[in-house]
């Protein structure tokens, strides 16, 4: 099998004959293995490879449904804004309105403290993780977040005043942005080629989980006006960690990892757990295509730093990475899942909002499925990516033309429908690619870091798009309404355009095919 040199304009065949010290007992013809792997996977077909690797998919999913936690806290602060005891408690009074009938308001400006505290925890978070990952690996810094979290939720729960809160929600957003760049990367080396999608997108359903809990419980509590009415969410975070620590103490590690750091025999060893034993996959040839590939790269110059992503082939991956999931906040994500807060200024009663955010979480999830089922076997990911991205566009610009006659009681539903409409798209394309594109672009030496990287642009779109989008709504600043969605629409039509020219299709490629693409371009 040949790939091309960066040294040599021509083909050459690079092999992996031997390797000495622990690796002797692999003296395999390595790329052999890895083109036989190769051809294995993409024979498979999804129900086959779901038969061979059952162990990998219910690990994939205990990992990844650390989310769900960054994914309920996301919801609750954005719909608190609307939330009748919260806004007493952290609010100032500004009197009785048609969009204000607590009488209370936080601030536009705490809203952007409060909101982007957590973002900005993420992204510290998701930096240390790149290098904590790489040296003990993704089970023990995710245990250790978990722990971590445990301990700063207290803060949140008990908050006096709302400085005490914004560092509360600081520092639990560090093990979030753990979770949030941990989970993909681990579900992309555990995974064949056939399953990778689905659960590095189950990464983002675990999100929409959170978010549909989160949903639910501020219905149920909606008329509470004691301070368990916002507490008590609060507390439904530390239900988690009881049962993920245990069981992701238990997880088999990324073999990806134990490459990486030499340890071979754990890596066959974790193989073994992860494929089924009736499997026709050689957990040997696994192996050796692991061993391979990382090679490889080695071969072709690919480091381990955050600052090789941004190196030579490295550079385009990491801007894929990077657009792609800046592409999940710029679409008017940030818009949309605070939907109660713009269902409430729009005119509709907390209740109605609070309804309309758990059916629109509903409806999100009901896309993911749609998307597994009907888009992800067949479609390319290019495909799907580019044209949701498209159709959001012109769903946000109609968002922003109703908001002439938004007097009308008809119109505020217009929008209200419009906005689910939206995170049906939203959850049909870049809401799952958004999560499983990073994962399969970079190389398998700079998987984590790439990831990170990706997320980070995502973090700081968000604490960027999250100050706008609380002065655009907020009634005692900008209170624009829904005019919010000729900003949001303006945005998702460059990423379109961007995507048009820029994204590549990485549907049905191994990694070691990705890895000898030196120029990722349209051609990929």
């Amino acid at each position: 099998m040949s790939f091309k040199d960066p040294e040599n304009p021509q083909h050459v065949d690079l092999r992996v004959n031997s390797i000495t010290g622990e690796k002797g007992k692999y003296s395999l013809k390595a790329n052999a293995a890895a083109h036989e792997l190769a051809i294995d996977e993409k024979a498979m077909t999804t129900m086959q490879a779901v038969r061979a690797n059952p162990a990998a998919i219910c690990w994939s999913l205990v990992i990844s449904t650390c989310v769900i936690m960054e994914g309920f806290d996301t919801a609750l602060l954005g719909n608190f804004w609307a939330y009748p005891s919260f806004q007493r408690k952290f609010g100032d009074f500004v009197g009785v309105t048609s969009t204000t009938k607590s009488g209370y308001q936080v601030p536009a400006s705490w809203q952007t403290g409060l909101g982007q505290a957590s973002g900005v925890g993420a992204f510290f978070g998701a930096i240390f993780n790149g290098w904590l990952v790489n040296r003990f690996g993704p089970r023990m810094v995710l245990i250790a977040s978990l722990f971590s979290l445990s301990a700063f939720l207290f803060i949140t729960f008990f908050a006096p005043d709302r400085p005490t809160l914004l560092v509360g929600q600081l520092l639990c957003g560090l093990p979030w942005g753990v979770f949030a760049t941990t989970a993909p990367a681990y579900a992309s080396e555990v995974l064949p080629l056939q399953l990778r999608v689905y659960m590095t997108s189950y990464t983002n359903m675990c999100w929409i989980i959170g978010q549909l809990i989160a949903g639910g419980v501020l219905r149920g509590l909606v008329s509470r006006e004691d301070s368990w009415g916002y507490r008590i969410p609060f507390a439904l975070q530390w239900f988690w960690p009881i049962f993920l620590i245990p069981a992701i103490y238990i997880a088999p590690e990324s073999p990806w990892f134990l490459v990486r750091r030499d340890r071979l025999a754990e890596a066959e060893h974790s193989i073994r757990r992860l494929q089924s034993a009736s499997s026709r996959q050689d957990p040997q040839n696994t192996l050796a295509a692991i061993v391979y590939t990382n090679n490889l790269e080695q071969q072709l110059s690919v480091g381990t730093t955050y600052w090789d992503c941004f190196k030579g082939f490295e550079l385009r991956r990491t801007e894929i990475a990077c657009m792609v999931f800046a592409g999940q906040l710029v679409c008017g994500s940030v818009f949309a899942y605070a939907s109660t807060y713009f269902f409430e200024q729009v005119g509709l009663s907390s209740k109605q909002a609070y309804s309309l955010g758990v059916s629109a979480n509903g409806l999100a999830l009901f896309a993911c499925l749609c998307n597994w089922f009907l888009l992800m076997p067949y479609v390319g990911r290019r495909t799907v990516y580019v044209w949701g991205m498209g159709a959001m566009a012109i769903e946000l610009f109609l968002i922003g033309i109703l908001n002439v006659w938004t007097s009308k009681p008809s119109v505020a539903w217009a929008q209200a429908v419009l906005t689910m409409v939206w995170t049906v798209t939203f959850q049909l394309s870049a809401g799952q690619l958004g999560w499983a594109l990073p994962a399969e672009i970079g190389s398998s030496r700079l998987r984590t870091k790439t990831i990170v990287l990706g997320r980070n642009s995502y973090y700081i779109c968000a604490v960027v798009g999250g100050t706008l989008q609380n002065y655009m709504m907020n009634p005692t600043a900008w209170n624009i309404k829904g005019y919010t969605g000729f900003f949001w629409g303006s945005f998702a039509s460059l990423t379109f355009i961007w995507a048009y020219f820029r994204l590549p299709e990485t549907k049905d490629r191994t990694f070691h095919e990705v890895s000898t693409v030196q120029d990722p371009t349209i051609h990929f």
